[in-house]
């Protein structure tokens, strides 16, 4: 036994009765979706979205780093992205370390990441509004592309929209 076999028995589940070998890879609802790893998140599910319909871009702590802007990129230009919804959420694991904390954390281990930067959110209103901004002025989107973002309540569901000027 491996510790995968149950992830492909429940794969050979899921294959056989497999619907969406029709879709084209392309965002049928226009929509990109920048939101965390924490698995309590089902992006589709909470709005009202199916396989196909949008573009998820997945990170911990919901942060818009140079890859996300890459990916957002090619889903602009590629994939039918029209408009992007940058969603963080309550109870997040970076909003309770810093990066110095992370490291030291490793360290504990043996584990040198001080090359790497964590993006933890000490202030998660201003990271995600620092966040839509980066989107909103970066030079490679297309100038008024509808940019907006909430934070998803993970206690009760709802989504709490952030109003940037």
């Amino acid at each position: 036994m491996t510790a995968f076999d149950d992830l492909l028995a429940a794969n050979e589940t899921y294959a056989r009765t497999f619907a969406y070998s029709g879709l084209t890879g392309k965002a049928a609802r226009g929509l990109a979706v920048v939101t965390c790893m924490d698995s309590r998140i089902d992006p589709l599910g909470l709005l009202g979205l199916r396989a196909g319909d949008a573009k998820i871009l997945r990170n911990a702590g919901a942060r818009v780093t140079d890859d996300v802007l890459r990916t957002l990129v090619l889903a602009v230009y590629l994939l039918g992205v029209e408009r992007v919804l940058v969603m963080p959420h309550t109870d997040c694991g970076m909003a309770k370390v810093t990066d110095p904390d992370v490291h030291a954390l490793t360290q504990e281990r043996g584990v040198d990441t001080r090359s790497l930067e964590f993006h933890t959110v000490p202030d998660q209103d201003a990271a995600l509004r620092h966040d839509l901004t980066r989107i909103r002025t970066s030079p490679f989107l297309p100038p008024g592309m509808p940019i907006a973002g909430a934070i998803y309540d993970v206690h009760t569901g709802k989504l709490m929209p952030v109003e940037i000027p």
